[in-house]
């Protein structure tokens, strides 16, 4: 009944959304979008073509910002808007605990990693594995990660973008599937082609002023709406009311577990997230490769990390606890939008439906907006994945005496394979929220690997190996066999908190039982990493005793209370930000008050660090 009285009220609203049309200024816009999107890449495509390193590493000799912008702009996807939604509506803005979490996972990597990628002198982070392991092993990881993260991983990252793209495709144009997957596609594969990781950085730095400014304009519109009354009157609504904590009730332990104390206590080090992975990797790593020195590495990512965090969210809150009001239920979207598929029908739909109450001009900016973001997220992943296919597997496997040419043709080929099959597998998903979870579980309990691999000796190839097979077995278990167990149910948390248990203590023992590294394989790799702390003493005191110097390792120490400092002054200033938009004017005092003593304590860390600005050797090369 309520729902039935809730829809009928909002009759005149579910009319506009029917009528709702692009302009021909809203025409306009996006084609003159795509046209710049395409001339950028055009423009890159005179270096694009002459090297490896040219093309997925953008010759090693890009600024910190330009590279922390394109993180950025990575991250700022079609789908996490709908993700975002979906997590206010459900769980109230305290819900977006789930990946607020992995700032610390970020800022581990801009303070203790950064520098360690950088100076590894790698062309893409799987080409680590025979730098930091021994033997065959070593060969089969590298190639199947390949295979794994390049092709089953990074189609199933895209094909969530993909799917947002879908859902405002057919809300806000009235775009079929296939009409979304072809066009965006084609225009985003062309422009990835032509650059490589050049054009693909200039054309991020494009798309996240564009996307940024529309967020925000939309966000202030939605306000304004009739029904919602300004940005007081929705805070006042009854069933916005609920929604607005930032932190969950400390009293309620079944909202508190999931969105604070798993998040914080567990998820952030032993998950795996593309984005978000511990020790660094994925994309972030082709960046930090990337830079012209250690300096613009650590810089890079921690400019990325500041704007991820405490920069991009609200808009997309604000748009979420005003669909609450215009959309309380399922029923009233899909009634809204009778022509989309039922199946999609979820909260995370709630943001382009939001969309259709735009003006004319600015929907064409807005839809605009999110086409960049969409764009510049496929456009990383195509160009990430690629690397991992020409230089990780069909240099490694198939023709050790490649060209550069034929490495970068062969790139171009596994771009568009990939885009294909991201595609297909979206027209199978039905909402955002339920590959972020897959993902989750895939990952769990494989972080700890990636943090200690760098600073303990004894962590080998059959480590990760164990680690990746072990908590994929427990993903698919809980996916498709838990339910046929007569079990007792497992809640999100609780199946990620075993897979971590069992994937962790395999990966341990097996550690154990195994065959350590070569020797002389952990020696090159502590002269050339230079890694700081006691798990390389053994092989420290070996090369001392045969006479080799080796440089002092940076302070791990430094770097953790580098991390520290800035975990507090992005989490202040992410609730600075919302406590000014909610009034709440101690609230804002105490959080600016904390973001200023952070401030200030990073300050007096950063020598320490000893971040250098020249580029050193591996820099250099």
């Amino acid at each position: 009944m309520r729902a039935a009285a809730s829809i009928a009220v909002r009759t005149p609203i579910i009319n506009l959304c029917r009528d709702m049309a692009l302009s021909y200024v809203d025409y306009a816009i996006i084609i003159a979008f795509f046209v710049i999107t395409t001339s950028i890449g055009l423009f890159a495509s005179r270096r694009a073509g002459k090297s490896f390193a040219e093309y997925f590493l953008a010759g090693g000799q890009m600024s910190w910002w330009m590279l922390g912008i394109s993180m950025v702009a990575t991250t700022f996807a079609a789908d996490t808007p709908n993700l975002v939604t979906g997590i206010v509506r459900r769980d109230g803005v305290s819900g977006n605990w789930v990946w607020w979490a992995f700032l610390l996972t970020g800022l581990l990597t801009v303070f203790v990693y950064a520098r360690l990628w950088k100076r590894s002198g790698v062309s893409t982070d799987l080409e680590f594995y025979e730098l930091r392991y021994s033997g065959k092993t070593a060969g089969f990881l590298r190639g199947f990660r390949a295979i794994y993260l390049g092709v089953i991983f990074n189609c199933l990252v895209m094909a969530n973008v993909i799917l947002a793209g879908i859902k405002l495709g057919g809300v806000l144009v009235g775009a079929t599937p296939i009409q979304v997957v072809l066009i965006t596609g084609i225009v985003t594969v062309v422009y990835t082609l032509l650059g490589g990781l050049r054009g693909v950085i200039l054309t991020d730095c494009f798309q996240f002023v564009v996307a940024m400014f529309g967020a925000i304009a939309a966000a202030y519109v939605v306000c304004n709406l009739p029904e919602v009354g300004g940005f007081s009157n929705l805070l006042q609504h009854e069933e916005v009311r609920s929604k607005t904590a930032l932190l969950p009730d400390f009293s309620d332990m079944d909202a508190l577990i999931p969105l604070i104390i798993i998040p914080l206590a567990v998820q952030w080090w032993s998950g795996w997230y593309p984005g978000s992975e511990p020790g660094g990797g994925g994309y972030v790593a082709q960046r930090m490769l990337g830079a012209r020195s250690e300096k613009d590495a650590t810089l890079a990512t921690l400019l990325f990390q500041g704007a991820h965090y405490a920069l991009r969210p609200w808009p997309w809150i604000i748009v979420a606890l005003a669909s609450i009001v215009v959309f309380p239920t399922l029923e009233s979207i899909q009634v809204a939008f009778p022509d989309i598929d039922p199946q999609i029908v979820q909260d995370d739909l709630a943001y382009p439906a939001m969309l259709t109450f735009l003006p004319s001009g600015l929907l064409g900016i807005v839809i605009a907006s999110l086409i960049a973001a969409f764009m510049s997220t496929l456009s990383t992943h195509l160009n990430w994945g690629a690397s991992y296919i020409a230089h990780d597997f069909y240099r490694r496997f198939v023709n050790l005496d490649a060209t550069e040419q034929r490495l970068v043709a062969t790139g171009r080929w596994a771009t568009v394979g990939l885009m294909i099959v991201a595609g297909a597998v979206a027209l199978t998903l039905e909402s955002a929220m339920e590959s972020f979870g897959i993902i989750l579980q895939v990952g769990a309990g494989t972080g700890l690997i990636y943090i200690l691999r760098w600073f303990w000796w004894r962590i080998n190839a059959f480590t990760e190996i164990t680690g990746m097979a072990v908590s994929l077995a427990i993903a698919m278990f809980f996916k498709f066999g838990y339910s046929h167990t007569g079990l007792p149910e497992l809640n999100s948390w609780q199946q990620l908190l075993t897979g971590v248990v069992i994937t962790t203590t395999s990966w341990m023992l097996v550690t154990f039982l195994s065959p350590p590294t070569d020797r002389e394989t952990l020696k090159r790799f502590v002269l050339k990493i230079r890694p700081g702390g006691v798990g390389w003493k053994s092989i420290r005191e070996e090369l001392a005793e045969s006479g080799t110097p080796v440089e002092t390792g940076d302070s791990i120490t430094a770097g953790l209370k580098a991390m520290m400092a800035s975990t507090f002054l992005v989490y202040s200033a992410l609730f600075s930000t919302g406590y000014l938009l909610y009034q709440s004017w101690v609230c804002l005092a105490i959080s600016l008050s904390v973001c200023v003593v952070s401030a200030i304590a990073l300050w007096k860390t950063w020598p320490s660090l000893n971040i250098g600005g020249p580029a050193n050797a591996s820099d250099q090369s």
